[in-house]
């Protein structure tokens, strides 16, 4: 409660989807933690999808509200004739919804979100931004341009000690008003008990998005060489493409032929619910070539108690590399995976139970209840604020 005003305070959360992948999961806990802090929350989102059921279930109200979701290929000279007018819109519907809710404070999930960070502050709101993104090997000038809307931020959080890097290599004057919180990753609601014994059969599992980016095409390359000597492992692909990467399914799936796997490679498109999947995993693959933020599905391996191997680059050497059951490779190496998978699988006893230590090590880093309360202490000034760099 406002302590102040006697009412409660009104948190307006803006988010660029309605999906349910790393920032929308973090999403929902950021929720539950201004909830609990004894805001009511009001979620933005410019598209129908799976999140919505989730935000009202926790409690938020919802409301649909298009605005401009800044990608890459925006920033372009080109693409400014379509943007401008767009944005206008977007401004007019926005500046009703605030005149509506009169929040005391917004939100800002990750940055490609540039409309929600300048307009609130220029009405005199207190704006707190949420980084979930960090590419260093993106053009300076997309960077910058990508960035350029957190200088109107009261306040920004970042998920990664790589992130706040990348950001301020592109902002320096963001420096002092930003601090790193470690993103909160739910683990199963039961362990999941792991096969102490694996005979030739291993069950390899990646979870996550499907694209390029990701390295999805390069895991199966890497299991095609795994079972050129024989064995009977299978590769469980759990995750889908973002509308208008259709082809990327497609050219997967010709792979998938091409090295005769359909029989071993099964695709399961997207799961709200991972965990089952975890559960029947030995190996988890987290095979991204491009730069990653953080690596919420490499903790969520580790949660699972699973052994995994995950590329070694950017946010996800910074998430998963000071665990004993993971072996980081170098992106875009099938080679390196199927020989880092073997040995795994030949020390089989050893990586059980390293990766049960590292289980309950990583659940006290990511706790959702530590991380609630960082964030409700960010948005409500009646629950104080954390000092730079302890958060």
């Amino acid at each position: 409660m406002n302590a102040v005003a006697g009412r409660q305070d009104t948190v307006l959360v803006a988010h660029p989807s309605a999906e349910l992948y790393g920032s929308d999961r973090v999403l929902l806990e950021s929720v539950r933690g201004l909830q609990e802090g004894g805001a009511r929350v009001v979620v933005t989102v410019p598209a129908e999808g799976p999140l919505i059921s989730e935000l009202l279930e926790c409690g938020a109200e919802v409301v649909l509200c298009r605005t401009v979701v800044l990608r890459k290929a925006l920033l372009s000279p080109r693409s400014l004739p379509m943007l401008l007018p767009t944005s206008v819109a977007a401004t007019w519907r926005m500046l009703l919804l605030l005149r509506r809710l009169k929040p005391q404070s917004v939100y800002v999930s990750t940055l490609t979100l540039p409309l929600w960070s300048v307009l609130p502050r220029l009405l005199g709101l207190r704006v707190v931004a949420h980084v979930h993104e960090g590419e260093e090997s993106a053009r300076p000038f997309i960077k910058r341009a990508l960035a350029a809307p957190l200088l109107f931020a009261s306040r920004i959080l970042v998920n990664s000690r790589f992130s706040e890097a990348v950001l301020h290599a592109a902002q320096p004057r963001l420096r002092r008003r930003t601090t790193v919180v470690d993103n909160a990753v739910p683990g199963p609601p039961t362990p999941l008990a792991l096969r102490r014994e694996v005979h030739g059969d291993a069950r390899i599992t990646y979870v996550g998005r499907l694209a390029h980016r990701k390295g999805v095409d390069v895991a199966v390359e890497a299991f095609a060489e795994l079972t050129a000597s024989g064995s009977a492992a299978r590769l469980d692909i759990v995750g889908a493409v973002y509308a208008g990467n259709e082809g990327y399914e497609e050219q997967l799936r010709q792979t998938i032929r091409d090295l005769g796997l359909q029989d071993r490679v099964h695709l399961h498109g997207f799961q709200p619910d991972v965990w089952p999947y975890l559960a029947e995993a030995d190996i988890v693959l987290v095979p991204s070539r491009a730069d990653e933020p953080f690596g919420n599905t490499a903790v969520e391996a580790i949660l699972a108690g699973r052994p995994a191997v995950v590329s070694d680059t950017s946010g996800l050497r910074e998430a998963a590399g000071n665990y004993s059951s993971v072996r980081l490779v170098p992106p875009s190496d099938p080679g390196a995976i199927a020989e880092a998978v073997e040995k795994m699988l030949a020390q089989w006893s050893w990586y059980c139970d390293l990766a049960a230590a590292d289980a309950v090590t990583a659940a006290g880093r990511h706790s959702p209840e530590l991380y609630r309360s960082r964030i409700a202490a960010h948005l409500l000034p009646s629950r104080g604020s954390y000092v730079k760099g302890k958060a």
